[in-house]
């Protein structure tokens, strides 16, 4: 049992404690102004892209959280940044502008060069804008895409399809492919987000029991790698409810019938799912995409097909 002493001495301790955290936060707070951009600083680095970034370049926040920059990078630009983007590959940009703000506390450069240099190198110095850091990178990851199926949707037929082989017409009215039903059910290009990631993907929820929703796409490239990417979107893929059912994506050669590829997300399976196959060439193919889940509660999905360059190394 503490002493009579001890019992107290203990509030002048907590009140020296307390008063120790409110002067690290005081001297936290004065620092802080000088690890953080000014306008002037941003517009440099704004300067800097607009005289020198390409068609196709990308810009990278690093840390990921630096939201105030997307204000000042110039809006032709695309700019990444969400928990874990120092490990995507950012395919589709064959160059990446890394802004950073090394400075700031927690900003672990080292981790993020492990995650990020892997297939990459450096184009030229880095620059320096007061706390902000610029440096351009070739992306070794990039591979041209020569079709995608978010941006091809207004063209593709939809339609609900039950295992005997018939179909509902969803019909396109400008927007979307609106399916009979409940008003969820539809086709169109939106943006989610799947674990974090904002992603421009199709909108495509599960109608439930064995009929499947189908975006069926036509003059889709051979001798490319087709790639399926989805998942669940937002906190519906986190729960592990028997109730809920495994979701199904997947592509079809609609001329066959041949499974191209198949994408299982079962519940509890969070981030984007991906799966891809080399298509032999050749001419043309029309391909069904499609999603289907017997329970369809909270398995709101958003997927995109895209023909890709083959990966170094790998021939059709």
């Amino acid at each position: 049992m503490p002493s009579p002493k001890a019992l107290r001495a203990l509030p002048l301790v907590e009140l020296g404690a307390l008063l120790l955290v409110a002067l690290l936060c005081l001297v936290f707070q004065l620092r802080l102004p000088g690890r953080l951009p000014t306008d002037a600083d941003e517009r440099a680095m704004a300067d800097v892209l607009a005289r020198d970034a390409r068609p196709g370049d990308a810009v990278l926040l690093f840390p990921w959280w630096t939201e105030r920059a997307r204000l000042f990078v110039p809006s032709s630009i695309p700019v990444y940044g969400w928990l874990e983007s120092d490990r995507a590959d950012l395919g589709a940009h064959p160059r990446i502008w890394v802004l950073g703000q090394p400075d700031l506390p927690r900003s672990d450069v080292g981790a993020f060069d492990a995650a990020f240099l892997p297939g990459r190198k450096a184009l030229g110095p880095e620059a320096r804008m007061g706390p902000l850091s610029l440096r351009l990178y070739e992306n070794g990851r990039y591979r041209p895409r020569h079709w995608v199926a978010s941006e091809s949707a207004s063209a593709a037929r939809v339609y609900l399809e039950q295992p005997d082989g018939s179909r509902r017409d969803c019909p396109f009215d400008g927007r979307a492919h609106r399916c009979p039903g409940p008003p969820h059910l539809y086709v169109a290009p939106e943006w989610h987000e799947i674990f974090y990631e904002p992603r421009h993907c199709l909108w495509m929820h599960a109608p439930g029991g064995p009929q499947r929703l189908v975006a069926e796409f036509a003059n889709v490239p051979s001798g490319m790698g087709l790639r399926l990417e989805g998942g669940i979107i937002f906190e519906f893929a986190h729960p592990k409810d028997p109730r809920l059912s495994t979701t199904s994506l997947g592509v079809d050669d609609a001329a066959t019938g041949e499974r191209l590829l198949d994408v299982p997300i079962p519940p509890g399976r969070e981030g984007v799912q991906k799966a891809e196959v080399v298509l032999p060439p050749g001419p043309p193919r029309t391909v069904k995409v499609w999603v289907q889940a017997d329970n369809a509660e909270s398995r709101q999905v958003c997927l995109d097909v895209m023909a890709l360059e083959p990966a170094a190394g790998v021939k059709p």
